[in-house]
């Protein structure tokens, strides 16, 4: 969803002291919460229970919410970075091969660059191995369902309000669904919401759980630099049981001293486990690296790194949910756990800061928001629960996602309608000069399409701005004084651009350069002295009978 000044130049895009209590809700779904069941000893499950929690109302609302996100994410729309981190994926996969310098670009031949988010870029190009694009499609489904879930059970482990869980979760999807972009950040927000699940249920007195915290960490560092907010939410939990305060709305409970240490151990032996990666301790300073690296084009031009757009609906919304808290907070005067208050501002700031944080306020502000939620909402009671209706509804909605689940050749459509496939077709059946200027959003696409050919950028900016080559690409792109001779500094000999972009519209005009292929979404120009043969434009109706997308596979 992200994309460059050269596409578009403006953005268009706790525990709560709400006491309840432990008998206030038995919310159907009783392995969050533990509560209402009979002690373990006495347990009998039997098959008709099996099913009442399956076909529970809570569970309904999970069915919806699944929907939902389904409704949103099954047409394949993907991010630009997406196919780039593909393309690494399938070559680790082909050679077993960690890469320390950039394979890809004629730009920046040499220049040091590791895979840091390998782990996710293995697990895209493996689901593509085994089932295509089909299965691709699925797991950008089932990633973004699953963390949508685990927001949702994050909500009730708080509330114990299923109701207001869901009510929140579903508030907060409109935030979340424009940010689920197929890249391993992703899979990094699954493992930020499951360690605030896990500090919750350690904080419910449930200490197994904190276990689990280090086979996250060695996992997440090799997958996505966000591996860092984990610290920074354990360090907010330890330090919030250093002392016993109350503060105004705010207070702090001590933990017990062998909870301290249990969760002491565990940070630690989170911190143990950062040097396993092909890399060894290469990796984990990645972030740190980056993150103290000044990236001025970087920030001026990609859009999901600036500030928080407030002109557009998303950005109304998180300002009115913002809004809602502090108005809330003045009514009811609310008292609240300071790591809760802390990871909220946090988030809130972030996001400010730069966009595509959002993903942090996210998990740091739905539990906050159902906790408000639950001062209106009833709770679930199992009495009343109508579990037949609950089952057709959930049944209906699983086969209106089957049937609705997209062809291979209908996600082929909705990728030509985005990215350069049919000049990659054409590239492909013709001769091509060597170095190509690609716009921004088709570098990646570039890189995993087999087109043959080095690409002049792509979407690992910082990477890019390191070598100095972002600044170039940029200077050619707005068309400054000079962009020309930049452009035959780098021997462009070809240039696959937007269609309708300034720089397209600029090169068409000249008697240098010669269109050699155009459709509604790219156009592809080569200089004249190289000119590979007649003009082949695309028609509108040409369009959907564009040449087929083929799926590289590996032997």
């Amino acid at each position: 969803m992200w994309r460059t000044v050269e596409q578009d130049l403006a953005i268009s895009l706790n525990h709560s002291s709400v006491e309840l209590q432990p008998d206030s809700e038995n919310v159907g779904l009783d392995s969050y919460s533990g509560k209402g069941l009979a002690p373990s000893s006495t347990r009998s499950f039997k098959p008709i229970d099996l099913l009442k929690r399956a076909f529970s109302f809570p569970a309904m609302l999970s069915a919806l919410l699944v929907s939902r996100v389904f409704w949103a994410k099954h047409g394949f729309d993907v991010d630009t970075d997406f196919w780039w981190h593909l393309k690494v994926g399938e070559d680790l996969l082909a050679t077993h091969h960690w890469p320390t310098t950039d394979p890809y670009s004629f730009t920046a031949p040499g220049h040091p660059w590791i895979a840091a988010e390998w782990l996710g870029d293995v697990l895209f190009a493996s689901v593509e191995r085994a089932g295509g694009l089909p299965a691709l499609d699925g797991l950008l489904i089932t990633l973004s369902a699953v963390t949508i879930l685990a927001l949702y059970s994050l909500c009730i482990l708080r509330t114990k309000n299923s109701k207001a869980s869901f009510l929140a979760t579903a508030i907060i999807t409109i935030l979340a669904i424009p940010v689920f972009n197929f890249r391993p950040q992703m899979i990094g927000l699954l493992f930020l919401i499951l360690t605030l699940i896990a500090l919750e249920l350690f904080r419910d007195g449930k200490p197994a759980a904190l276990w689990f915290l280090p086979v996250v960490f060695v996992i997440w560092v090799n997958t996505h630099g966000s591996w860092i907010l984990g610290f920074v939410v354990l360090l907010a939990y330890w330090v919030s049981g250093l002392k016993e305060i109350s503060l105004g709305s705010v207070e702090m409970r001590a933990w017990r001293p062998d909870q301290r240490q249990r969760l002491s151990l565990i940070f630690l032996l989170c911190v143990a486990v950062l040097p396993i990666t092909p890399y060894g301790t290469e990796l984990a300073p990645y972030p740190f690296v980056v993150g103290s690296s000044s990236f001025p084009v970087n920030l001026a031009s990609i859009n999901e790194w600036q500030p928080m757009p407030f002109n557009l609906f998303g950005a109304k919304l998180f300002l009115a949910l913002i809004f809602l808290f502090f108005a809330a907070q003045l009514v009811y005067r609310t008292t609240w756990k300071f790591e809760d208050l802390a990871l909220f501002f946090l988030g809130t700031v972030m996001a400010c800061l730069h966009v595509r944080f959002i993903l942090v306020f996210i998990p740091f502000f739905a539990p906050i928001f159902a906790t408000l939620l639950a001062r209106w909402v009833p709770v679930y009671e199992r009495e009343k629960d109508r579990y037949w209706i609950n089952a057709i509804l959930m049944t209906t909605l699983l086969i209106a996602m089957i049937h609705y689940f997209p062809s291979k050749a209908e996600i082929e459509n909705n990728i030509s309608r985005t990215y350069p496939s049919g000049a990659v077709e054409y590239m492909r059946s013709h001769p091509m000069p060597d170095r190509i200027l690609n716009s921004y959003g088709f570098g990646g696409y570039l890189i995993w399409s087999g087109a043959r050919t080095k690409i002049f950028i792509d979407g690992r900016g910082e990477f890019y701005e390191i070598a100095g080559v972002f600044a170039d690409f940029m200077h050619i792109g707005l068309l400054k004084p000079g962009a020309l001779s930049v452009l035959r500094n780098y021997q462009v000999q070809a240039c696959l651009l937007d269609r309708g972009s300034p720089l397209e519209v600029f090169l068409t005009a000249l008697p240098e350069w010669k269109t050699v292929y155009s459709d509604n979404v790219s156009t592809l120009l080569v200089r004249q002295e190289v000119a590979l043969g007649p003009v082949y434009t695309l028609t509108a109706s040409e369009k959907p009978s564009a040449p087929v997308l083929e799926v590289p596979r590996k032997p």
